[in-house]
């Protein structure tokens, strides 16, 4: 695809670049478009996102666009493709710019324009009757348009401040063929029907109430699922070395003062007062370990010393960035905090990453690391962060682990490895951490007494893997749309009689099954069994169904169904055996 640019040449566009400058170039048809039905429209921004595009547009009172609005402009954007307008470019100095502006009563491009340098050149593109200010490219021409769709209508704020006005924000996708848009709805669709919130109400996993919103609900089947997940968590916590430890959900001003939280921090926590002092909930459990640290004289032969704590945290979030198990309020984070010595970076670092790349192998996510570097606001010395980023590196390397490195973006107190895993939608989604941080054994004051008898301070590491138990099971729920492996899921038999005859025979089935440690049900409903079969396979979503008829219950052994909607007949011993192995292998 061939591009102008905003020095007026044209060139092939690289094809990492084809998709943003399409979109670019639908937001302009867009303006357009509504321009043309709506001629008192004024326009502030109009970019390109990594999911499609946007414009933001003031309209006059009295006059609105929704939803149902949508068909009429889309209908105006494909006449403006259709009739193939060429695209041109052109530089004003400002003072030019903002006249240009003023004249087509554009007073949200004039405000933009008076932020910019006094000796800003600013460039235009144009079609038709339609100029916009834009650095480009674009694409030549509007016939070069081949698939775009208006998705909605939402509300913005401009500059994004909530003390300006409120506009009117139009999106849309677009792609450069249309395949590449049916299989954009398509997957749209797919993430639809793996929603975790519908799957999650289905199957009665979680619930979200008024009373405590973004306080999740865990009902019976779902605290299977998180309390299975948590006894491989623990397992794992032992595999590797770590002790576990709980402290307290809430704690003083004075603690939260010295970790820095309340001065950083406080909008995002919940605070109370106990006996006339200030109480804070805790919004993550660093600054326990560190008191637990703190509670004896270390040695550097207590180093490192590996703390691992399961705590529920709360922070405030915006009620509208809440997210089914996404983005909550309350959370259990699979936390931990190391303490080690400077020359136990790369071993400790090293061991933290294998066990979050066991975590994802055991689920089968793909994923990516990203080193982030330090950043310009940061604490310590230069050595320090040599040192620190000397090991985090020296950990991936030593694994083999190709990585990123993401210049500046470490936190303040230290570098840090990020895992991004990819699901079956290749979606990202940012969730193991390795943090080293100086900060906060600075300001707990905390030591141990080195090998030649003086006293250092000693490193922190931040390790989470799942990222919250609530975030990993929602995208868990997701990945398996429901189909959890059969460890994991609430219900791992559903046992159904097809007659009157055979209900007998299916509760011994049950009893034996429930003997083994097996997570079974019965249905004994009178119901057709077909009527059954779909039920526990589309609701309960459920590993295995044993049919029992007549036939079994005279030759005394099972129908087996599994998620393949294969049927074979075994003995029940020779069932129950494999499916105990399954589970206690983990298997899926």
């Amino acid at each position: 695809m061939k591009a102008l640019y905003n020095d007026g040449h044209v060139a092939e566009l690289p094809e990492d670049e084809v998709t943003h400058v399409v979109r670019h170039s639908a937001a302009h048809i867009m303006a357009q478009a509504i321009k043309r039905l709506y001629p008192e429209a004024d326009f502030a921004y109009g970019p390109a996102t990594e999911h499609g595009f946007y414009y933001d547009i003031d309209l006059p009172e009295g006059t609105k666009i929704s939803d149902d609005d949508l068909p009429a402009i889309e209908d105006e954007m494909k006449k403006i493709v259709k009739e193939n307008l060429k695209f041109t470019t052109f530089e004003l100095s400002r003072p030019e710019a903002i006249k240009l502006m003023e004249e087509r009563g554009e007073k949200y491009k004039v405000e933009h324009i008076g932020d910019l340098p006094e000796d800003a050149r600013i460039t235009f593109f144009q079609q038709g009757e339609y100029i916009d200010m834009c650095v480009g490219p674009h694409i030549t021409y509007t016939k070069a348009l081949k698939a775009f769709k208006l998705t909605g209508v939402s509300g913005a704020y401009w500059k994004g401040d909530s003390s300006n006005k409120m506009l009117t924000r139009v999106n849309g996708v677009a792609f450069a063929s249309k395949d590449e848009m049916d299989k954009y709805f398509e997957m749209l669709a797919e993430a639809e029907r793996r929603d975790h919130r519908k799957i999650g109400k289905e199957m009665e996993l979680f619930m979200m109430n008024e009373a405590g919103p973004g306080f999740p609900f865990w009902l019976p089947n779902g605290m299977i699922v998180k309390n299975s997940l948590m006894d491989y968590w623990h397992e794992m916590q032992s595999k590797f070395g770590y002790e576990e430890v709980q402290t307290p959900i809430i704690l003083s001003r004075t603690l939260w003062e010295t970790s820095g939280h309340w001065d950083h921090y406080k909008a995002n926590m919940y605070t109370t007062k106990i006996d006339d002092e200030d109480y804070a909930i805790k919004p993550m459990n660093c600054p326990g370990a560190c008191l637990i640290y703190k509670m004896k004289p270390r040695s550097y032969r207590d180093l490192p010393m590996k703390l691992a704590e399961a705590g529920i945290d709360h922070r405030h979030e915006l009620k509208g960035a809440l997210h089914g198990l996404f983005r909550v309020r309350e959370f259990q984070q699979d936390d931990a905090h190391l303490f080690i010595r400077p020359d136990q970076i790369t071993e400790q670092v090293t061991d933290v990453a294998h066990l979050i790349t066991a975590y994802y192998a055991q689920f089968g996510f793909p994923y990516k690391v990203e080193l982030s570097t330090r950043p310009d606001d940061s604490m310590g010395s230069d050595e320090d962060w040599a040192n620190a980023e000397a090991g985090l590196k020296a950990a991936l390397e030593a694994m083999g682990v190709e990585y990123t490195v993401n210049e500046g973006d470490g936190a303040f107190y230290g570098p840090k490895i990020d895992f991004h895993l990819q699901d079956c939608l290749g979606r990202t989604w940012q969730c193991g951490t390795i943090q080293l941080d100086f900060q906060l054994p600075h300001n707990f004051q905390l030591e141990y007494t080195d090998v030649d008898g003086t006293k250092k301070q000693p490193i922190m590491i931040h390790r989470a893997g799942f990222g919250s138990f609530e975030r990993f099971i929602g995208m868990l729920t997701e990945e398996y749309a429901g189909k959890f492996p059969t460890w994991l899921s609430p219900l791992q038999v559903k046992v159904l009689p097809v007659s009157e005859k055979s209900r007998p025979y299916a509760h011994e089935i049950a009893a034996e099954l429930r003997d083994a440690k097996v997570r079974v049900k019965v249905d004994d409903r009178d119901e057709k069994i077909g009527f059954k079969i779909r039920e526990a396979r589309s609701i309960d979503r459920v590993p295995y169904m044993l049919i029992i008829g007549e036939q079994e219950v005279e030759a005394g052994n099972i129908s087996v169904r599994d998620r393949s909607n294969k049927t074979v007949q075994r003995e029940l011993g020779e069932f129950i055996a494999d499916i105990k192995a399954e589970i206690e292998e983990r298997r899926g």
